[in-house]
């Protein structure tokens, strides 16, 4: 038994057009890179935690397809919703789908061989700033970005925060490990405190681990331990498609 993780898979079965290759050659041909690598890595007993941006479908109809792709693959698999989970309208949707392979959680904990493992997608927050870390890169499809509301977001950020709080309080006691997922990064890449992580290490989280940082170098050092809470980067890109065996 193995607990992997991959974030932001970016799949694209349903809509061809949002393949992510249009972002560069570390994209090429990245869904059979991922069933390729998650083959060769995962058992059908081993458990694989995905963080988020898991399609780009915007229906739940059109996520279907790539919802249907990640159950075909070996392991149980629990996922978190991530900014571009458009299809993802509610937990009691998805779960529906009664796909067996695949659990969906929302603040809420899901238990598995002494393992006990919640999440929430979080948001970005002014703590922290990752723009010294990432490569640039064009892409033509790129839609001028509209600016943000600083006062919408702090006020997205703060429920986030209260949802971290319950997720953190979901998980059982008991539990040999706890696991959290964000697919916002909790914590800026130095390991300094912020309210994210104020709230993991109060609630004594063993290992949280996160997406949605793109176009990092594999090789630039990020995160850590801090406070016994270990945090982890999980986007596909930056571990060149490959799950991260965690435990």
């Amino acid at each position: 038994m193995a607990i992997f993780a991959l974030a932001d898979l970016h799949l694209s079965l349903s809509l061809p057009d949002k393949d992510m290759a249009v972002f560069g050659p570390a994209w090429h041909d990245y869904t059979n890179r991922i069933e390729s690598n998650w083959r060769e890595a995962v058992h059908e007993d081993d458990l694989v935690l995905i963080a988020g941006d898991i399609c780009w479908a915007s229906r739940l109809d059109e996520a279907i397809i790539d919802l249907k792709w990640i159950d075909a693959l070996p392991g149980t698999k629990v996922l978190i919703k991530g900014n571009h989970d458009y299809w993802w309208a509610s937990k009691s949707k998805v779960a529906a789908l009664a796909l067996p392979s695949m659990h969906f959680i929302q603040h809420d904990a899901f238990n598995w061989k002494g393992v006990s493992i919640s999440g929430t997608r979080l948001w970005d927050s002014p703590e922290y700033s990752f723009g010294d870390y990432i490569e640039r890169r064009e892409n033509p499809k790129e839609k001028v970005a509209t600016p943000r509301d600083v006062h919408e977001d702090a006020k997205i950020f703060k429920r986030e925060l209260q949802r971290l709080e319950l997720a953190c309080q979901s998980l059982d006691p008991s539990a040999a490990s706890r696991i959290v997922m964000t697919h916002y990064p909790p914590i800026g890449g130095d390991l300094k405190a912020s309210e994210a992580s104020k709230i993991l290490e109060a609630h004594r989280i063993d290992i949280c681990l996160f997406g949605h940082l793109h176009n990092i170098p594999p090789t630039t050092p990020l995160f850590g331990v801090r406070n016994g809470v270990r945090y982890l980067l999980t986007s596909a890109d930056y571990l060149r498609f490959i799950p991260i065996q965690i435990a």
